[in-house]
């Protein structure tokens, strides 16, 4: 294993939890971490510790707008007053809108920011090479409103402190299956931070954004990619796509360092999009994110978790394989050498939870697809991937 990677502590950021009942639950983190102990991979309790917080809510009030943080941190009490909650809805944060309010709000959502600084930091400051932070990746916050459970842009909080300290050269690769519209618009006309996000096309998925004609704005025109995919796509066309536009960007970019955001929800099993791939992609994706680091950054890449709902099946195995990768645990080999990656660990997982799924648990790292009912279009609407890379890739040198 490789002691250049460094594991951010998730602990604190635990508490980011809207209820039990909302998708986007810390239940996530807890089967992450048990599988990766179960292989023999991971200390938490080793892992690096978040920025301050002090530091990080300095940091959120630079970069979110003050009125905002101030709307987060009323809704943040046991009980909020009813003016904080008859505003919640002109901040994002309705009792029932997706990104409800809850106690401790403001704490948990600096928590969050607080460990993908930490990573940044690390990264940069030439502590480790990579850095990974599962429970950041809250990609649709805005400067001035919460959106898609995401309250503050933690992946914004960390790009800023590599522009603002170390004047570096960011390059943000996004891959949850919803567009990465927060991450972009707070950097739209920044020349100094391109933002590439592969997703569901927004025809058809929230947040509605990502189409391929959004290329940032004045000096930071040509430093925004999206490859908006078609439903239904598999794992082939997801990756043809991704290699060529993470290579022809970083070509053109020249980035010191890449951030990547690893929302795994483009899998079939996922119940909120429409994306048919694989745990395929979340073997081969932080493979090619690797190899691109050592091309074009001299290493240097931080990695923050995103979206994935299907809490038992998928994220722990993708999210598990993006930290072996990062580490090059030599568990890969026996992964990479069986068509169904091998066998997961026996007793895993044993967490205390109340929560449970929903059917049977994955035996194997990797799905067996051949067992999967084919995709009918699958011709045409690789096709249709294949004119919209041509189209997003004209502005790229």
């Amino acid at each position: 294993m490789d002691s250049r990677t460094l594991w951010i502590q998730t602990e604190q950021s635990g508490r980011y939890l809207f209820s039990d009942e909302h998708p986007f639950h810390p239940v996530r983190l807890a089967l992450t971490e048990n599988l990766l102990k179960h292989c023999g991979a991971l200390d938490p309790a080793a892992g690096e510790r978040p920025a301050s917080f002090e530091e990080t809510e300095a940091i959120i009030e630079h970069i979110h707008r003050a009125d905002y943080v101030k709307a987060v941190r009323s809704l943040s009490v046991e009980s909020p007053k009813l003016a904080a909650i008859a505003d919640a809805g002109r901040f994002g944060l309705e009792a029932d809108g997706d990104t409800p309010y809850f106690p401790g709000m403001h704490e948990a959502a600096v928590a969050v920011a607080a460990g993908s600084i930490a990573a940044a930091e690390a990264v940069m400051s030439g502590k480790a090479d990579r850095a990974l932070h599962l429970a950041g990746g809250l990609h649709h916050a805005f400067p001035d409103r919460a959106s898609g459970f995401c309250v503050y842009n933690d992946a914004a909080a960390a790009i800023s402190v590599l522009r603002e300290r170390y004047q570096a050269r960011v390059l943000y690769i996004d891959t949850d299956v919803h567009h990465g519209d927060g991450v972009q618009w707070f950097f739209y006309t920044d020349p100094n931070v391109f933002t590439l996000s592969i997703h569901e096309t927004g025809k058809f998925l929230f947040p509605g954004s990502g189409f391929t004609h959004e290329r940032g704005d004045s000096s930071g025109y040509g430093a925004c990619l999206n490859l908006a995919m078609e439903p239904y796509t598999e794992d082939d066309s997801w990756l043809t796509c991704f290699s060529e536009a993470i290579e022809r960007a970083a070509l053109a970019f020249k980035p010191d360092i890449i951030v990547s955001q690893h929302g795994c929800d483009a899998h079939a099993f996922d119940p909120l999009a429409h994306i048919h791939c694989s745990m395929s992609i979340y073997r081969e994706m932080p493979r090619l994110l690797q190899a691109l680091a050592e091309r074009h950054t001299g290493g240097k890449w931080v990695a923050l978790g995103g979206g994935g709902y299907d809490h038992w099946r998928v994220v722990p195995r993708a999210w598990s394989l993006l930290w072996l990768e990062m580490v090059r645990h030599p568990l890969l080999a026996s992964i990479d050498a069986a068509p169904d990656g091998g066998p997961l660990p026996a007793g895993w997982p044993d967490i205390k939870t109340t929560m449970s799924p929903d059917g049977p648990l994955p035996t194997t790292w990797l799905d067996d697809v051949a067992s999967w009912e084919p995709m009918p279009r699958r011709a045409e609407i690789t096709e249709k991937n294949k004119k919209m890379l041509e189209l997003a890739l004209q502005h790229i040198g």
